[in-house]
């Protein structure tokens, strides 16, 4: 079993954890890249503000950044909360009446909120990361596009078009870039020094190269487990692999291109649960339990059929089938996060005070393999506190 070294056995004991299942924690996030399967990984866990522990498997270092995809989607969410807590934006305007292209091709009805539930209706949206920079491509592409439904009348995941638009909003109103933003305001304040949106030339040598592992399942396969097959979206291994270029990791995605290791993740987490760290306060008890509420109400995901109890930018536990949801079997119903493609956990639960990161650059084709590796370590991770 995985030792915890002096100093983190302190930590873990101090914060009430139970030093057996911590052991097995790390034993099981270490797991596939022992059988060969994925070529590293990263976990750390934290509590109070503190990180009571990060492991670096395979050839990860434990300041090696790892793409986490969609969880930037809390990140970029979480910046917004900061324009609605200063009175600059509400969840109520119209996105037609801040950014220049949505008074088109029917999209006028559209509301900020609905840009955070992906219930906008554009979620494929197409958008090319190196039209971010160029403010007339940009507009362009958001004149472009159409509804698939009207706002509001469903769920349905929305990969990355809503948030270029929310980042676009927060440099409306703020009169910042969008990246510049998210460094200044929250990154730096909080001392994080190991989370990039946009992640700078200096830094491209820690980042680990994103790779495809295993084979996928056929129809067939999910036939036999009972699963549904998973819709084609646009997160395809092409566009995965493209955030192993340097150009691609500069732009900084707003809806899943932050870089990360996993201690400085799991203290963003630790920051949403109690408005900062250490003494520096960003978020207001009133705007982390607004940005908590669920918006989504009766909604459903299309493919698991399990309402998507989605708030602002943020996708909360709930009672039943939050496995669905990317929680495991063991958090409280109020536990908190955005997860990313790979299998890229991060979440806090209240209910313990404690946040879960879990980080890797292998991408495994086989869906369900993949689904019960988070189910397992986000489980494992809900029973640590004694």
């Amino acid at each position: 079993m995985q030792q915890l070294s002096e100093a983190e056995h302190q930590r873990v004991a101090s914060a009430g954890l139970s030093i057996e299942k911590v052991a097995q924690l790390l034993q099981r996030a270490g797991q596939e890249v022992r059988e060969g399967l994925l070529p590293a990984a990263q976990i750390a866990m934290a509590h109070q503000g503190e990180v009571l522990f990060q492991r670096s498997f395979g050839t990860a270092t434990d300041t090696s950044l790892t793409c986490i995809f969609s969880a930037t989607k809390a990140i970029t969410s979480a910046a917004a909360w900061l324009l609605l807590q200063e009175g600059k934006l509400s969840e109520a305007e119209r996105v037609g009446d801040i950014v220049e292209g949505f008074l088109d091709n029917g999209k006028e009805a559209v509301t900020v909120e609905q840009l955070f539930t992906h219930t906008a209706g554009f979620p494929s949206a197409p958008f090319a990361p190196a039209d971010w920079d160029d403010r007339s491509a940009r507009y362009a592409r958001f004149r472009r596009w159409h509804l698939n439904w009207p706002p509001g009348d469903r769920f349905e995941y929305h990969p990355s078009s809503s948030m270029w638009v929310v980042a676009d909003i927060i440099e409306q109103r703020s009169g910042m870039g969008f990246r510049e933003f998210v460094r200044e305001r929250i990154i730096q304040p909080l001392g994080l020094g190991h989370l990039f949106v946009g992640l700078p030339e200096s830094e491209q040598h820690r980042a680990l190269a994103c790779e495809h592992v295993g084979e996928p399942l056929g129809p067939e396969d999910y036939r036999r487990l009972g699963m549904p097959v998973p819709p084609k979206t646009e997160v395809t291994e092409e566009a995965i692999l493209s955030f192993n270029r340097p150009e691609i990791r500069a732009v900084g995605s707003p809806g899943g291109g932050g870089f990360a290791n996993a201690a400085s993740l799991a203290l963003f987490h630790q920051a949403l649960l109690h408005g900062g760290l250490q003494g520096t306060q960003l978020w207001e008890a009133t705007t982390l339990a607004n940005a908590k509420r669920i918006r989504s109400g009766q909604l459903t995901d299309p493919v698991y059929k399990k309402l998507a109890n989605r708030a602002l930018g943020l996708i909360i536990s709930g009672d039943d089938s939050r496995s669905f949801r990317g929680f495991g079997k063991t958090n409280s119903p109020a536990a908190f996060g955005h997860n990313g493609a790979g299998g890229q956990l991060a979440w806090t639960d209240p209910a313990s005070g404690l946040s879960l990161v879990y980080l890797t650059p292998g991408h495994d084709r086989n869906s369900i393999r993949q689904g019960r590796r988070g189910v397992a370590i986000s489980s494992l991770a809900g029973e640590c506190m004694a």
